[in-house]
């Protein structure tokens, strides 16, 4: 369940960073706003789903997904193959957020 909810989160949180990305960078009209601030409030709300006693744990674990999301939105959306280093760095922090997730707590 955990996983599910941090790949939402991702998607929302990615989306809605991206909807600012496009009306700044890429030159996208200002409608473009809208959505994006629904995906992050969306976002926001799924973080609180978190299976987590402690919001700062439950965002702790959530970046390693979020980095790993990163890379297949910046793949698949953005058509940009990530190298060797992406997907390294990918799987150190992918490890990270699963022994904050499951590490055995006391």
């Amino acid at each position: 369940m955990a996983i599910f909810v941090y790949a939402l989160a991702a998607l929302a949180e990615i989306a809605g960073c991206f909807s600012f990305w496009a009306w700044l960078r890429l030159g996208k009209s200002p409608l473009w706003l809208m959505p994006g601030l629904s995906a992050l409030a969306l976002f926001a709300y799924l973080l609180t789903l978190a299976p987590s006693d402690a919001a700062g744990r439950a965002y702790a674990a959530y970046g390693g997904i979020y980095i790993i999301a990163s890379i297949l939105w910046l793949w698949i959306v953005e058509g940009a193959r990530p190298d060797r280093w992406d997907f390294t760095g990918g799987a150190i922090c992918l490890a990270g957020a699963a022994l904050i997730l499951f590490g055995p707590r006391a």
